[in-house]
């Protein structure tokens, strides 16, 4: 894993995180996407090196609000940079990892995604990434 890619934050109200984190990091978000299969919209602020996701639910359904639901606003997931996510899926599988997504899938900016369940590591949940 090369580095941390970013940090994702679920949150009830896009509109109102965006301005909190505008001011907070003095700068507007570089893009918004809405990702249709995972029923969210995101919006995405560069922080140094890494960046910042904001997650909202497009619909009651969607992961992100069940995840608000049960546990409120706030840290979703750590999303980390890899070289070869199919090669670092093998490999944390072969280590024991419990993978929620065994094949990368199309994500958010431009990214392959897998994601490792909480339970494997200490309660966070896991995202790899890496550039299309």
């Amino acid at each position: 894993m090369k580095k941390i890619e970013h940090i994702g934050i679920a949150v009830k109200n896009l509109e109102e995180a965006k301005a909190t984190y505008e001011l907070l990091l003095d700068e507007k978000p570089y893009k918004d996407e809405t990702v249709t299969s995972e029923g969210v919209i995101t919006s995405f602020f560069k922080a140094g090196e890494s960046k910042i996701e904001l997650l909202a639910a497009t619909n009651p359904d969607s992961p992100i609000a069940k995840f608000i639901e049960k546990r409120g606003e706030g840290i979703h997931h750590i999303a980390f940079n890899v070289a070869d996510i199919e090669k670092e899926i093998k490999v944390l599988e072969e280590k024991g990892f419990q993978l929620i997504n065994k094949k990368a899938k199309k994500g958010a900016d431009n990214k392959w995604v897998a994601f490792l369940h909480p339970k494997s590591a200490n309660g966070v949940l896991v995202e790899l990434c890496q550039d299309v």
